[in-house]
């Protein structure tokens, strides 16, 4: 079983060991943040780790109830923030570099009955940390071409990363609060009255906005241009759900101010981010390709490094 266990939600998926297909999900908003703030209600009469191991279960309780068959015996493979210091049990970051195929990456065994845990670590720079984009780069390392070149990978999210790869080990990243502060601004600033979320890029308003955004973040500072969206709709009559667009234009073209010259790009994101991210950079001259969904990824991730954990220890089980 595959388990992304993020800050906001709860994914767990049983797949097919011999194809990767993925055969149920289950999906919960109660992340990592909602199970700690259960746990202090709670008053801690169990350790943190054994309340958080509790919940899993019976997710996997109700995912047995669902296929109408037991999942004893079937492993659970987690990455994302159960390995952080606030979730199940805080592994260890892995200090770059670390090899595309998972190699020095912690895989920690952890004892639950028929279901036993493998838990992914996260990696570190000397100023920065991922927790389960690791295990997506894992699983998108195949769709790399095979180069002595160094490569970009970008992660689109909440906290996009852009890590660099070179000789099949990563080296650097960068992690950037675009997806946060796009929440921040739409929600709880001034612009919140400027900007409703309505339609895609797909609408020809909205593809607008939102390419003149891209242009525009690289001739003006954000924090002075972002004021923009809130004049866009006051002067020039600007609708609220094209503003949307061209707030996140905005921000993703600052982003992408980052992005080294001549080095080749890759995106692995899925949905609504993929595309916009795809769009900000044929807008900015940016050659960037596309990888398979970052779900995908996350699960083929799970899977090789589950294969080498037990490749290392002989083929028995944890």
């Amino acid at each position: 079983m595959s388990c992304d266990w993020g800050t906001s939600t709860f994914r767990l998926r049983l797949v097919h060991t011999g194809n990767g297909a993925i055969q149920a999900t289950l999906q919960q908003p109660h992340g990592i943040g909602q199970m700690i703030a259960a746990w202090q209600q709670q008053g801690g009469s169990v350790s943190r780790q054994e309340y958080g191991i509790a919940f899993l279960n019976r997710q996997i309780g109700e995912l047995e109830r669902q296929l109408g068959t037991s999942l004893g015996g079937v492993p659970v493979v987690l990455s994302g923030m159960a390995s952080s210091s606030v979730g199940l049990m805080e592994l260890p970051y892995k200090e770059l570099p670390f090899s595309v195929d998972g190699t020095g990456l912690l895989l920690q065994p952890v004892p639950n009955g028929s279901n036993p845990l493998l838990m992914i670590s996260g990696a570190r720079t000397a100023t920065d940390v991922m927790r389960g984009e690791e295990t997506k780069i894992v699983g998108a390392a195949a769709g790399l071409p095979e180069t002595g070149q160094e490569l970009l990978l970008i992660l689109p999210g909440t906290h996009p990363k852009h890590v660099r790869i070179c000789n099949h080990q990563v080296i650097a990243f960068q992690t950037f609060m675009t997806g946060e502060f796009f929440g921040l601004l739409s929600e709880n600033s001034i612009l919140s009255a400027s900007v409703k979320r309505g339609g895609d890029l797909t609408d020809p308003a909205n593809h607008r906005a939102f390419t003149e955004a891209v242009q525009h973040s690289r001739r003006h500072a954000v924090l002075q241009h972002a004021f923009r969206v809130r004049t866009n709709q006051l002067l020039e009559g600007m609708l609220p759900e094209q503003n949307y667009h061209y707030l996140s234009g905005l921000l993703i073209g600052a982003e992408l101010h980052a992005l080294p010259d001549g080095c080749p790009v890759f995106l692995l994101g899925g949905g609504t981010h993929l595309r916009s991210y795809m769009l900000a950079c044929e807008v900015l001259g940016i050659d960037a390709g596309a990888l398979p969904d970052a779900d995908a990824a996350l699960v083929s991730g799970q899977q090789r490094l589950l294969l080498r954990y037990l490749t290392v220890q002989g083929g028995e089980k944890f």
